[in-house]
């Protein structure tokens, strides 16, 4: 492996440590101090259902009833994160979202994401999860 590969793989690896405490210190516990320590501004959001900056989290946050993301996958490359979750409380049902985050300097600066219903695999054409 070269140097910079191992570079990119340790700030892949770093980058998914600060996401999945930054999501967890956030939405689980609720911890509205997580996003001075783990977002940066200018945060750019392409999220249709979120202005962008974090006042936006600020005020959307509190407001969650029931809110919990259960990661199911994740992926890495340089300074982007991936996330496959299935996620209660931001929609009517639960729904499968995948999160994109880009980090510069260890905070999380822009995100994108996509939202679907979740079907079983009883009522999907292929059988399978979407999970």
């Amino acid at each position: 492996m070269t140097q910079y590969a191992a570079a990119q793989d340790d700030q892949a690896e770093g980058n998914v440590d600060i996401v999945l405490t930054a999501m967890r210190e956030l939405f689980a516990d609720k911890d509205l101090t997580a996003i001075d320590r783990y977002w940066a501004e200018p945060y750019i959001q392409h999220s249709p259902q979120m202005p962008n900056g974090l006042d936006a989290l600020r005020n959307v946050v509190p407001n969650l009833e029931g809110f919990s993301w259960e990661p199911q996958r994740i992926a890495a490359q340089g300074d982007l994160v991936f996330t496959h979750s299935i996620v209660h409380g931001w929609a009517p049902h639960p729904v499968a979202i995948v999160d994109i985050f880009r980090l510069d300097d260890g905070r999380i600066v822009e995100h994108w994401d996509v939202v679907q219903d979740i079907v079983s695999p009883e009522e999907s054409a292929n059988g399978n999860t979407m999970v």
